[in-house]
């Protein structure tokens, strides 16, 4: 019995991974969706107060922005009697506009809820005239007119007695009672709401076990469900980028784009000023087109007023791009993001099986477009919309194929895209290839990216991965190179499509060809405190002059003769603060040397103004620490260390120089030679997250002939 009861477990459990799985898969398929911030008292308001527009910050955010007492801001609700609302109008107005779901706000920071709760009268069907749950109306509409539902859950929430109070940044901590009550709703929606599509989980400075508990729970009652990457810890099945951010970088796990028609508001604004329709529709177009191109899906945003009717201006920005989408969906929905590892100047790459879609999003230079390292035969080159092939001139040259497009084939339409239909299974030769190299490292990798962070405010791009292309004509050995940084880790290792998993552990001692004592470390100089995130600079930091103005402030960089290597300091620390230790190191060789850091939140080191290393803290408050293997040319070398604190009160560090100057080298592998383009990524087997950094810094792996 207990048999049978452990393999009903193990079936269960299995069942659900592949649910997840299949959902995920056609989350990814979606491309495009509508996101509606409706709230019963933020768009009755529509960005007014007391007679005057507020101005600062978003509408939806309101009470906050125009410090309006709780129970007079509750009061509105008796107003809300939304007699334009129709579900049914507004599931038809996104299948229209081209949209495959339509996620709605369940509860925004407000805490005001939008569907009927057991845990609150704090909502629609209590505290309005309308006394109607409209998120079921929705979830129901959805279902009929055959699109996803899902559904954004703010978790802070201003009204909840034991919650944090409001702040400048939404990104609090959450109380025990807080979490308890999210998790109480969150079941609700779960289960009384027929099958969610996504969950948009957004604000609040969770735990990770609080993040855990709810993503759990979603999956639990939901395997189907996707988790949103706000709700923080690397807990979410899909990072988010920034507010209307479109990255122009590729992502190695599933993304979206969250963008407004208008980027200054998501509810309803009475006074936006709205511009041309034409102009909006083509700005918000380009942007599902470049997500599309990079692999993530486009989540786009309407605020209906608080009668329940859209905004004219917003219905029309819709409907314009549905109608591109008829005439061109087919290199949206379901495509592959661009297969070249370039971008193009006049425009966006989509694949499918047999075609590439070129979306013209500028005139190409004497209507000519160049496909670098193609070597498929064009059989067709059509126009999608119009009727007939183009006849296009397609010749090969310069190991690629280049494509000369007559005039009238861009004029027809806004936004024209070329399908091109081609022989056989795509062979793209890279761009980015390395010629019989003997080393494979960060240097000349092309690193893999997503989005991990705590909470919104620590968010930053972190490396997962790294890839190569190369040619090596005859056969080789490879042979990880690795440091105790990385010895006992778990690689996820595919070589040309197959997959092996190997543990960093048996690799024979090697000390480094280095002579350590050699080295020269000058004082330490400081600059900061700035203010920011993980990512970026304050200022450039190549050739700084310790004496001279940085980042626009003068004397930005204080010697501090009393800090010594090896010895841990104190700074200030509070949120979302930035110091810059620079310290110059001489050295008579150059070559590699082992360096130790230790840091707060996050860190970023640099060696001559080239970042080195990023990354963040999973553990809040807490330090950190770790060994850099840095490559020091002879004479003067300026290391830069960022720090950033966003959770500690002190921000301990420290650089480190008593290291032991020693790798590791483990044989694993064989490549096999030839004039073919090979391929090998490597990824964190161990990794708790599809967007965990990998933090493998030292690791390389060496091609060695056999």
């Amino acid at each position: 019995m207990k048999k049978l009861l452990m393999g009903l477990l193990l079936l269960g459990g299995l069942s659900a991974q592949g649910q997840q799985n299949d959902a995920l898969t056609e989350w990814k398929n979606q491309k495009y969706s509508m996101f509606i911030h409706w709230g019963a008292i933020y768009s009755t308001l529509g960005g007014v107060w007391e007679g005057k527009p507020v101005t600062r910050g978003y509408s939806e955010q309101i009470q906050s922005h125009a410090g309006i007492y709780s129970d007079v801001y509750g009061d509105v609700a008796k107003r809300f009697n939304p007699t334009y609302w129709n579900a049914d109008s507004i599931v038809l107005l996104a299948k229209a506009a081209g949209m495959k779901s339509v996620v709605m706000t369940s509860k925004h920071h407000d805490g005001f809820c939008m569907f009927h709760s057991a845990y609150t009268d704090y909502n629609v069907v209590d505290a309005t005239p309308f006394k109607r749950d409209v998120l079921k109306e929705l979830s129901d509409a959805c279902k009929r007119h055959g699109l996803k539902f899902g559904m954004y859950f703010s978790l802070i929430d201003w009204h909840f007695p034991q919650a944090y109070p409001i702040s400048s940044s939404n990104s609090d901590p959450i109380t025990p009672e807080h979490h308890a009550y999210n998790l109480q709703q969150v079941r609700e929606l779960m289960t009384n709401y027929g099958p969610v599509s996504e969950i948009w989980f957004d604000m609040g400075s969770l735990t990770a076990q609080q993040s855990r508990d709810l993503a759990n729970l979603v999956h639990q009652l939901q395997p189907g469900c996707m988790v949103s990457g706000r709700l923080g810890n690397d807990a979410g099945d899909f990072c988010v980028m920034g507010d209307n951010q479109y990255p122009d970088y590729a992502i190695a796990s599933p993304w979206q784009t969250p963008a407004s028609v208008y980027d200054e508001t998501w509810g309803y604004r009475s006074w936006q000023e709205h511009g041309k329709a034409e102009d909006k529709a083509d700005e918000k177009l380009r942007g599902l087109i470049k997500v599309v191109s990079r692999g993530g899906n486009y989540l786009l945003n309407i605020g209906p007023r608080g009668d329940g009717s859209v905004v004219d201006f917003e219905k029309e920005v819709l409907l314009m791009n549905g109608q591109w989408l008829k005439r061109n969906g087919e290199a949206i929905y379901g495509a592959s993001p661009n297969p070249f590892d370039t971008t193009f100047a006049w425009g966006e790459v989509t694949a499918r099986p047999g075609k590439i879609y070129l979306s013209i999003l500028q005139q190409p230079a004497g209507n000519t477009i160049f496909l670098p390292g193609m070597k498929n035969k064009i059989t067709a080159a059509q126009v999608l919309g119009a009727s007939g092939s183009v006849a296009a001139n397609v010749t090969v040259a310069n190991g690629g194929v280049r494509i000369q497009l007559p005039a009238d084939a861009l004029q027809q339409g806004h936004i024209p895209v070329i399908a091109l239909s081609y022989e056989g299974m795509l062979e793209i030769r890279p761009v980015h290839l390395l010629m019989q190299p003997s080393v494979l490292d960060r240097e000349n990798g092309r690193p893999l990216y997503s989005f991990s962070g705590i909470d919104y405010e620590s968010y930053y791009r972190s490396g997962v991965g790294d890839s190569w292309s190369f040619i090596t004509t005859k056969p080789k050995q490879v042979v990880a190179r690795y440091s105790d940084a990385e010895k006992g880790r778990m690689l996820t290792y595919m070589q040309n499509g197959q997959v092996q998993e190997i543990l960093l552990d048996h690799g024979k001692t090697i000390a480094l060809k280095n002579d350590f004592q050699q080295l020269k470390f000058g004082p330490m100089y400081v600059a900061g405190p700035y203010r920011g995130g993980i990512g970026g600079s304050a200022g450039d930091l190549h050739n700084i002059r310790p004496a001279a103005a940085w980042a626009g402030k003068d004397s930005a960089w204080i010697q501090r003769s009393e800090w010594k290597n090896d010895q841990v300091q104190t700074l200030a620390g509070g949120r979302n603060t930035n110091y810059y230790v620079m310290q110059e190191i001489t050295s008579a060789k150059g070559g590699e040397y082992l360096i130790g850091f230790t840091s707060g939140d996050g860190i970023q080191v640099y060696v001559n103004g080239e970042e080195q290393v990023i990354h963040n803290n999973p553990d809040r408050g807490t330090t950190q620490s770790e060994v850099v293997l840095l490559r020091l040319k002879p004479g003067v070398n300026q290391i830069v260390v960022k720090l950033y604190t966003r959770f500690a009160k002190e921000l301990q560090w420290a650089i480190n120089r008593n290291v032991p100057q020693q790798m590791y080298e483990q044989p694993f592998g064989i490549l096999s030679g030839g004039d073919g383009v090979q391929h090998i990524i490597i990824r964190d087997a161990g990794a708790v997250s599809p967007h965990r950094n990998m933090r493998m810094p030292n690791l390389s792996l060496s091609l060695r002939a056999k």
